[in-house]
């Protein structure tokens, strides 16, 4: 398997006129994700339930202007598999989930009758539409049975999960696998020509993000209210990274599939650089000395349900294969939110920010 090599962070030539379906595009994730599409002339489709709450980057940046947007459950099979169909996809980008660990203790069963059969009925509905080359299942980081070593994760590791979101992520890449060796073998890619994979970030921030129990947009509501912080669990460390960043691996691993099939069929990693998993307290404490203001301090997590305290990935295979890296440092991207922060307080529009900061990125 050769590394694919390009100064970019993706080839914008090859996704100008493609037709694309990305599930879960009113997210945070899948926002930035249809954002990038579009500006690179990707035919795209979203279909996910609507946006949560008010002031959703995907109604602040207009983003459902410039794509077909289907407003519906991954749960309805049939809904998800005339949706395929209508859109006719080249490749496909499964974002569409119950994304939260918390929430996933308040309400498991609908946590994983979202993100296990929601797996389930895309990549059924892939089966029934010819076209398709490439699948890109995104999972999460925490789909490993975490033994919070001082290592990171590699994706031959045991998959695990401690609590229902965790584990039904690690139950989504045993269903992609099933259906990738029953469906789309190596031996057989010649007939069916379709590759899929499954893709496993770190923990995405960037600007835009107002989904609750969420450290950076929770903090930022916080420092609007009383300009204090309470941290949980301040010495929790994550591996940090922009939101861009895992785009850029889907965007570059859907274009491996598209063209190579089998040889890139298989998980993936996209993690932070080994010196941006930090803790909780430093995120905090470096976003506040980035935005100038604010300050924090420690509650009580004594009646929070368990969450890792230590979570590491090991990207080497995505930096010598997909030839994927970081292009930002947490310093970088912490200051690309405080910059998203006090452009949006001065009534600068979301779309506007999108384009500067893809634009950066893209030349970093």
């Amino acid at each position: 398997m050769e590394m694919l090599v390009t100064d970019d962070p993706v080839d914008a030539g090859f996704w100008r006129g493609r037709r694309v379906l990305v599930t879960g595009h009113t997210g945070f994730k899948g926002s930035w994700l249809c954002a990038w599409l579009q500006r690179m002339g990707a035919e795209t489709t979203g279909y996910a339930l609507p946006p949560e709450g008010s002031g959703s980057l995907f109604d602040a940046a207009r983003i459902g202007e410039g794509m077909r947007s289907v407003l519906a459950d991954v749960r309805d099979a049939e809904r998800l598999s005339s949706a395929m169909r209508d859109c006719r996809p080249e490749v496909v980008f499964h974002l569409a989930a119950q994304p939260l660990v918390r929430a996933s203790y308040a309400d498991p069963v609908g946590t994983y009758a979202t993100n296990v059969m929601g797996t389930v009925n895309l990549l059924d509905a892939v089966r029934r539409v010819p076209g398709v080359r490439a699948v890109v299942v995104v999972t999460t980081d925490k789909c490993y049975e975490n033994h919070e070593w001082l290592w990171g994760y590699r994706e031959q590791d045991t998959l695990g999960g401690h609590d229902p979101y965790s584990n039904s992520k690690a139950c989504a890449e045993l269903v992609t696998a099933a259906y990738r060796n029953s469906f789309y073998p190596a031996d057989h890619y010649a007939e069916h020509r379709v590759g899929v994979a499954t893709a496993r970030a770190g923990n995405v921030i960037g600007g835009g993000d107002h989904a609750s129990d969420r450290l950076v947009p929770d903090m930022l509501r916080a420092l609007q209210r009383d300009g204090e912080v309470v941290l949980r669990r301040p010495h929790a460390v994550r591996p940090w990274q922009h939101v861009l960043e895992p785009l850029a691996g889907y965007l570059r691993l859907a274009q491996a599939l598209h063209d190579h099939g089998p040889r890139y069929a298989e998980a993936w990693n996209f993690g932070a650089s080994e010196g941006d998993s930090h803790t909780v307290e430093h995120v905090v404490r470096s976003l506040i000395g980035a935005l100038g203001r604010g300050s924090y301090r420690i509650g009580t997590s004594d009646a929070d349900p368990h969450e890792a305290g230590l979570l590491k990935l090991d990207s080497s295979k995505a930096r010598t294969l997909l030839g994927w890296s970081p292009r930002w440092t947490l310093g970088q991207t912490l200051a690309s939110i405080a910059e998203w922060h006090a452009a949006s307080e001065a009534g600068q529009p979301a779309s506007a920010m999108l384009d500067k900061q893809i634009t950066r990125y893209r030349s970093a």
